[in-house]
């Protein structure tokens, strides 16, 4: 028999330390969406390193890659925030500088282009997906923790468990999107997972993570004919905040639905486009109609 020369080794290593590192994270009362952030993070920066423990040179190599690809500022401080804490397990301390947020208007999609995304869709459970992470404000990890009894079709609400800070809140759906729910129930076979019976699971009998979800996403805005830059945050927080500050919604409001603690963050979304500044420019700044 040929001896098998694969590196299955290495890689098995690789996923027994993600899996010592998730059970560490447990223990210290991490949440679950935050765990497997943390996870998936860590997996591709041992797998960029080759090895459960890198050195600093493998830590400095990969920060560097991270410059190159020219991931988002936000992303940085994710993994810094990961792989601090991996390396904390080994009683390790590492120094990663936070890269502050810069003061730049958000990506978002129009209301034309959000259109054409859900025209492009012709599968009836992504359809459901991105309807109610559009229309409830969600973020992706919310999405895939939603169950089925957190879905309200009567008083059009799904219940957000465990979101961002660990809190608890409620997003909001249109009728349309209930009707395309309700359909979408009637011919979706129940699951449990774990106890629980996801709202939306994969063909493989799993419950979405956002790297899924994104895939599905970026197909979805391939097949309308978008090219911007934007993913699942832009489309589900971005660009329902855009939307409805265009439309003279209230900040506070805005706050309410997108579930944030300081209106600071709401802020960050609060920004119209040229033409809609220009239209309540000319309507409140006429002096000769007073």
């Amino acid at each position: 028999m040929r001896p098998n020369w694969s590196i299955r080794n290495g890689e098995d290593e690789i996923e027994q330390a993600v899996e010592r590192y998730r059970r560490y994270l447990e223990n210290k009362g991490f949440r679950p969406t935050t765990i497997g952030v943390y996870s998936a993070n860590l997996r591709l920066y041992l797998k960029f390193a080759g090895t459960e423990r890198p050195s600093e040179n493998d830590l400095k190599a990969f920060r560097e890659s991270l410059f190159d690809r020219q991931v988002s500022r936000s992303t940085h401080n994710n993994y810094k925030s990961c792989i601090t804490e991996y390396h904390k397990m080994f009683g390790e301390k590492v120094d990663i500088p936070f890269l502050p947020m810069n003061e730049t208007l958000p990506y978002f999609f129009s209301q034309e282009e959000v259109y054409r995304i859900f025209a492009s869709i012709h599968n009836l459970k992504h359809l459901c997906m991105f309807q109610v992470l559009f229309y409830g404000c969600l973020r992706a990890s919310e999405l895939c923790n939603l169950d089925d009894d957190d879905l309200d079709l009567k008083n059009l609400t799904v219940r957000v468990r465990q979101g961002k800070g660990g809190r608890d809140g409620y997003g909001l759906i249109t009728d349309e999107c209930a009707r395309y729910l309700k359909q979408y129930l009637s011919i979706r076979p129940s699951l449990k997972i774990d106890g629980r019976q996801p709202l939306f699971y994969s063909d493989f009998g799993n419950r979405y993570d956002r790297d899924s979800l994104y895939r599905i996403f970026c197909y979805c805005k391939e097949r309308a004919g978008i090219e911007k830059k934007g993913g699942l945050h832009v489309f589900g927080r971005h660009s329902s905040a855009t939307l409805m500050t265009a439309k003279g919604v209230p900040l506070n409001v805005i706050q309410a639905l997108l579930r944030h603690k300081d209106v600071r963050s709401t802020l960050r979304y609060a920004h119209v486009n040229n033409a809609v500044a220009r239209q309540w420019y000319n309507k409140t700044m006429r002096l000769n109609d007073v």
